[in-house]
């Protein structure tokens, strides 16, 4: 059994070890001069590889079609993967929401881990961009190097987020031509960006453990809340909360989405009031603007301010109930418009892809062209930071694997 895999990445990677190791002879097939590019820039350089959690948590992290995953992940989960990697000598550790990172905060651990498994299988590594793929007596593929030929094809060539990767769409392509749909393609765990004022004055300001809510106008459901963290940039919001938050945005169009956001989460209204209160009473003589430094951070405190329309030279025995009844409004629903998603050139995962209708889930084979596989973020699934995407890349990428080699 001659067995392709096109594209490098996560799943590809892994596809093709998994392949080799059952037996088949395997060609990984990567445009890139190095394997894993998108791999080692994962999770800031450090490489989220999966969540240490339960069947249910999973699921329900999953966004686009969870129960096209459930026989994938049976066969592959989350656990199989801490195993995996320990097994080739690379040391995880759990963070906060069971994230699972290497012990040494390299990504570039994972991506050469998966590159070794590989070639202790025998993979044969191609550089060279695939243009074309066809199905007869078996598939050719021609690249702009040279032509290959196969019995079976897995094609993880991911989305189309983070091109300067080499994720630019091509396995779109492949699958269009061999009669494929593609749902709508958009922007995943991608920042927003923001029509008001105070983003980029507090550009680069990150905040911890608080709210974000994501409100839909046109509904008028929330589509996400969570406590975390978050940050302003020059033109709106990024960070762990924001990037899952738009994983639940859908036609993001100007103004359909709001993000309300409580600062203080762990204090009621009245509570609040009776903080400021305390603060005033400390600095009575101050200007306002001098007297909140214990309560927000320093970069904040002008632009919120001036959000609540208060003169910030104010003295504090002068502020009004009326005008801290506001502050404390701001503080616990500070309202920003999101105007759209960030381009999908900086989200983390493309939304949409391979409409998995046509896909087998056990196997993830073709329903239409016997042979052809597929593999990772080409298939229209996705799910919330956390490790998760990854771990989706590596159910189907071992299901895919197995199944070619049958």
């Amino acid at each position: 059994m001659r067995i392709a895999v096109v594209g490098g990445g996560a799943a590809g990677l892994f596809a093709a070890g998994i392949a080799s190791h059952n037996g088949a002879e395997t060609v990984l097939i990567e445009r890139n001069s190095r394997m894993g590019v998108k791999l080692r820039i994962t999770g800031k350089g450090r490489c989220n590889v999966t969540n240490d959690c339960d069947r249910q948590t999973f699921f329900e992290n999953v966004v686009s079609n969870p129960r096209f995953l459930y026989s994938s992940y049976s066969s592959f989960g989350s656990q199989d993967t801490k195993e995996f990697f320990e097994g080739l000598g690379v040391p995880l550790k759990v963070e906060r929401g069971r994230r699972v990172f290497p012990v040494s905060d390299k990504a570039s651990d994972i991506a050469d881990a998966l590159a070794g498994y590989c070639e202790s299988g025998g993979v044969s590594f191609v550089r060279d961009r695939i243009k074309e793929i066809t199905h007869g007596n078996g598939f050719e593929l021609k690249g702009a190097q040279g032509t290959y030929t196969a019995d079976r094809v897995i094609i993880a060539t991911g989305g189309l987020s983070y091109p300067r990767t080499g994720s630019d769409g091509d396995g779109y392509a492949f699958a269009r031509a061999f009669g494929h749909a593609v749902t709508p393609l958009s922007p995943s765990l991608v920042p927003l960006i923001c029509s008001d004022r105070i983003c980029p004055r507090c550009q680069g300001l990150s905040l911890k453990n608080v709210t974000l809510e994501a409100y839909d106008t046109v509904t008028g459901k929330t589509v996400f809340s969570e406590l975390g963290e978050m940050l302003f940039t020059d033109r709106g919001v990024s960070g762990p909360l924001v990037l899952s938050a738009s994983a639940r945005m859908r036609d993001a169009e100007p103004g359909r989405y709001r993000l309300y956001i409580d600062l203080k989460p762990a204090l009621d209204t009245q509570m609040l009031d009776r903080r400021i209160l305390r603060d005033f009473s400390e600095n009575k003589n101050k200007d306002l603007i001098n007297s909140l430094g214990q309560l927000l951070p320093s970069k904040f405190i002008a632009p919120f301010i001036d959000l609540c329309g208060i003169d910030p030279s104010k003295k504090v025995n002068s502020v009004t109930s009326a005008e801290r009844h506001t502050m404390v409004e701001n503080l616990k629903k500070l309202t920003l418009t999101v105007v759209s998603p960030a381009p999908i050139s900086e989200a983390v995962i493309t939304r949409g892809g391979v409409d998995t209708r046509s896909i087998d889930p056990k196997t993830m084979q073709s329903k239409l062209v016997p042979g052809l596989f597929f593999a990772g973020e080409i298939i229209d699934c996705d799910a919330y930071t956390g490790g998760f995407n990854l771990q989706i890349a590596f159910s189907t990428a071992h299901a895919a694997a197995l199944s070619a080699c049958r």
